[in-house]
């Protein structure tokens, strides 16, 4: 079992059907519950979920996509403990806030597997994430 962080990309995928990483995204989903693997992410993933649904007034989805993110994943906080994080590793400018908040949550989550559709994260290294990855190669 291992404790597995995805971006927003990855529920983006999921939720909009954009074919090939929609196909990786659900064999992913599918594998981790065989493993009994724990998936995670953070409010900020919600958040911007919520934007587009927001934009057209679409209430229904807006609470879908809650529904499904808060049943399949435990939602991380931006708080202090990942605000100290999020600082550390937004010394590194190259790595834009969002990244940074989402990476800082997954730290504060200790999780095993950090998994993006941003190539350029997997570079990095931050305390309390063993590895980041890029969907593109992600182990299924």
């Amino acid at each position: 079992m291992s404790r597995i962080f995805w971006d927003t990309n990855l529920f983006v995928y999921l939720f909009e059907n954009r074919g090939e990483p929609t196909e990786r995204v659900v064999s992913l989903r599918k594998r981790m519950i065989e493993r009994n693997d724990e998936l995670f992410t953070s409010a900020l993933t919600l958040g911007e979920l919520l934007v587009k649904p927001m934009e057209a007034g679409n209430e229904i989805l807006m609470r879908r996509y809650e529904r499904a993110v808060a049943a399949a994943a435990t939602v991380v906080p931006f708080d202090q403990a990942a605000a100290s994080v999020f600082a550390a590793v937004r010394r590194d400018r190259t790595i834009q806030p969002p990244d940074a908040i989402q990476l800082a949550c997954a730290s504060v989550a200790g999780v095993d597997l950090f998994i993006t559709n941003d190539r350029r994260l997997s570079r990095n290294v931050v305390p309390g994430i063993h590895f980041i990855q890029s969907l593109a190669v992600a182990t299924l």
